[in-house]
């Protein structure tokens, strides 16, 4: 994807060619990697459900939280990268597993790549709500992105003070950049036919 030549999916803006290998503070590449593709009963009650949530955990963070509870996802990277095509697949297994909703998790290296899939299962019969659930440090390009595509928005915000960002999980200007991506969560919220 000509996208990935030169990334800019989140605040870093690391610039890297992913699409030749290059990796930048995710480590994300030129495929969508994913650590787990399952039902999930422990996210909040009202995504959760009596059923579960499709729970799809991508591997990478472009944070590096001291606290993180997904830490060999997030920052060793484990996992297995797949096709647009096979993420397509697992979104229609989980619905056909019963799932409340397609549950997104950390996927903001994988934007483009996510909504080929979207389409691809929709076409396919992916009638799932689709959430989007992150750590608020998102670009305002990408969430953009995502206009039309998701139906609920799924922030964990962090901070109120930069300098516990900076020393918590070695990020500038979290607050701001966290204030200003969940306002176009908010507007992209009021849209949904969800």
């Amino acid at each position: 994807m000509e996208i990935l030549d030169k990334c800019i999916l989140c605040p870093r803006e690391c610039k890297v060619n992913r699409n030749v290998g290059e990796l930048g503070r995710c480590r994300a590449g030129g495929m969508p990697k994913i650590a787990l593709a399952n039902l999930h009963y422990y996210e909040e009650p009202c995504i959760s459900g009596e059923k579960g949530s499709g729970t799809v955990f991508f591997t990478g963070c472009n944070l590096a939280c001291k606290f993180c509870q997904n830490y060999k996802i997030s920052q060793e990277f484990s996992g297995k990268e797949i096709s647009v095509e096979t993420l397509a697949e697992e979104f229609l297994r989980l619905q056909a597993e019963g799932a409340h909703n397609i549950n997104l998790v950390t996927a903001f290296a994988y934007v483009p790549m996510i909504i080929e899939a979207l389409k691809l299962a929709k076409d396919k019969g992916l009638k799932l709500p689709i959430v989007y659930n992150s750590s608020g440090y998102e670009a305002i390009q990408t969430l953009k992105m995502l206009d039309g595509y998701i139906d609920v928005y799924l922030p964990d915000f962090k901070y109120a003070y930069n300098d516990l960002a900076k020393e918590l999980s070695g990020v500038d200007n979290y607050f701001e950049i966290a204030q200003t991506a969940i306002k176009e969560m908010k507007r992209q919220a009021r849209k949904s036919s969800f």
